[in-house]
């Protein structure tokens, strides 16, 4: 027998369970609390503080068969999906400081230098690698966080559990994809422009002189631009990454809202 004070202790231990699923898939989606380095039972504890925040004054009850069926399981898959297409809608604009790194690296001949990335554990180029390293600052000085905590408890009153994630809405996430290499590629332009008209002057060079080593004078010159460049066109390069996360960040607020 069930003392009590302990009656509906179930019922409420299986609603917080519920209240954890829809922040725990929009961070693990999401970039910087997303990453392997964070750990699990940090996000776990993150994701139920904000989710019982979020249900608490909203009335939601579970299934009369509990999470453990049919109608149950449907319900958490709507959750899952919310907080997925969330939170990796930041990573999009996250990602674009990536593709601009792979961009500049190839054009420096750095496409050979990898770095292992601590957000995926996955080699990435160096300059991708300090790329990264810039976004994930300027995610956390515009206080990315905790504007990916305020946009998981709006998106409770418009898309309360059971709702699930509208067509048109995953069809823009698709289309707002595709901007990501255009993204990234503005990110890189000042380099990588500057960087493209070195390798016309070594193909002009490589016609008119086809005994010169091209090897050994096109690499450090192509790197010591590059670094150059990087060094001019990093304020240019912050600027658009910024605007590439407020991006990520207002479409995000769009999806939690079913728009």
């Amino acid at each position: 027998m069930i003392a009590p004070g302990f009656a509906g202790l179930e019922e409420q231990l299986w609603l917080w369970l519920f209240a954890m699923i829809r922040p725990g898939a929009a961070f693990f989606a999401a970039p910087v609390t997303g990453a392997k380095m964070v750990p699990v039972q940090l996000r776990l504890i993150i994701s139920l503080a904000i989710g019982i925040a979020a249900i608490g004054g909203s009335g939601i009850t579970l299934p009369p068969d509990g999470l453990l069926s049919v109608s149950g399981f449907a319900l958490i898959a709507g959750e899952v999906v919310i907080g997925l297409a969330i939170g990796f809608t930041i990573q999009i604009g996250y990602a674009a400081a990536f593709i601009a790194g792979e961009t500049i690296s190839n054009a420096m001949g750095l496409g050979f230098a990898s770095m292992s990335d601590p957000q995926t554990g996955q080699s990435t180029p160096v300059i991708g690698q300090f790329l990264s390293i810039i976004a994930t600052l300027m995610f956390l000085a515009m206080d990315g966080h905790l504007i990916l905590a305020s946009i998981i408890v709006r998106s409770y009153e418009s898309l309360p559990p059971g709702s699930g994630l509208s067509g048109d809405a995953a069809l823009r996430l698709a289309h707002f994809g595709g901007s990501l290499f255009a993204a990234g590629l503005a990110i890189a332009f000042p380099v990588g422009s500057a960087l493209l008209l070195v390798q016309i002057i070594m193909g002009l060079l490589a016609r008119s002189a086809p005994s010169m080593n091209l090897f050994a004078v096109g690499l450090p010159a192509t790197l010591t631009l590059g670094l150059v460049m990087l060094a001019m066109a990093a304020p240019l390069m912050i600027d658009g990454i910024s605007r590439a996360l407020i991006q990520s960040l207002e479409y995000s607020d769009t999806v939690a809202s079913g728009g």
